[in-house]
């Protein structure tokens, strides 16, 4: 009973996952390219040191002369984060919430499981397929790293990793929650775009302004990359996206019990 709509979902999944896969592919092999022309620039650190110290701090540049510290900021630090929040949330607001606009839920209620267990088993599907983009990360980073002389250690790679994984998996079962308490994709992916922004800012604003610093270690963003997140290894912190992303499922499922889906 588990598999067919686990299986089903990532069947669903599938070409997106190629695109996407490729496209995060390409990504890697572009900036790994880019590290032996960035790491022979003249006066490399002086032109890091021009930055406001605030934008160093916020983007990891200290360590810019350094394979490490160089995917830090071009890629874990910035595009990473946005690209895997994106496909997460997409994909989860399309599972429920967008089968069920579309009048094809009754594909996925015709299966003998209950509203609760069929959410669980779409969350895994997503977690899977996120966690597939990261092993594409990791498995490119980690071949092309010998040969354009980036040094990166294969475990801290592995922790930058699941950051990406578990940030884009917290966001997308959010969305996937909240699709499955309105039944609505729109309002899904507004709230899930929304968090995500606002988790963002919050981080932002810890590193710039002191009374808000406090505030900045519930931001999904400042527990995912303070330290690197490439380099800090296996940080603690990251207990709290998983928390958070089960809580989203928690407090929805129940909502979707009382709903009559199978009205739609």
């Amino acid at each position: 009973m588990f598999r067919n709509v686990y299986l089903k979902s990532l069947r669903d999944q599938r070409r997106a996952l190629i695109g996407w896969g490729i496209g995060i592919v390409l990504l890697v092999l572009l900036e790994a390219a880019l590290w032996p022309s960035v790491r022979d620039m003249p006066d490399l650190e002086q032109f890091v040191a021009g930055y406001p110290e605030a934008m160093r701090k916020l983007f990891n540049l200290e360590d810019f002369a350094t394979g490490t510290g160089f995917l830090n900021a071009e890629l874990f630090s910035t595009v990473l984060p946005v690209l895997f929040i994106i496909f997460a949330v997409g994909r989860g607001a399309r599972m429920l919430a967008g089968e069920e606009e579309a009048g094809t839920l009754d594909v996925l209620l015709v299966t003998p499981v209950s509203p609760v267990r069929l959410v669980v088993q779409l969350a895994a599907s997503l977690a899977t397929a996120t966690a597939a983009l990261g092993a594409l990360v990791y498995v490119g980073l980690l071949a092309t790293s010998p040969a354009f002389g980036l040094g990166i250690d294969a475990a801290d790679l592995a922790a930058a990793t699941l950051a990406m994984v578990l940030l884009g998996i917290e966001f997308g079962w959010l969305a996937l929650a909240v699709g499955a308490a309105t039944g609505r994709r729109g309002v899904a992916i507004g709230v899930a775009s929304t968090a995500a922004v606002g988790a963002y800012l919050l981080y932002l604003a810890g590193e710039l302004v002191g009374a808000v610093e406090p505030w900045q270690p519930l931001s999904p963003f400042h527990q995912a990359l303070t330290g690197g997140p490439l380099g800090a290894g296996l940080r603690a912190a990251y207990l709290w996206m998983a928390a958070a992303a089960i809580a989203f499922l928690a407090v929805a499922t129940p909502i979707l019990d009382r709903r009559d889906v199978a009205a739609h």
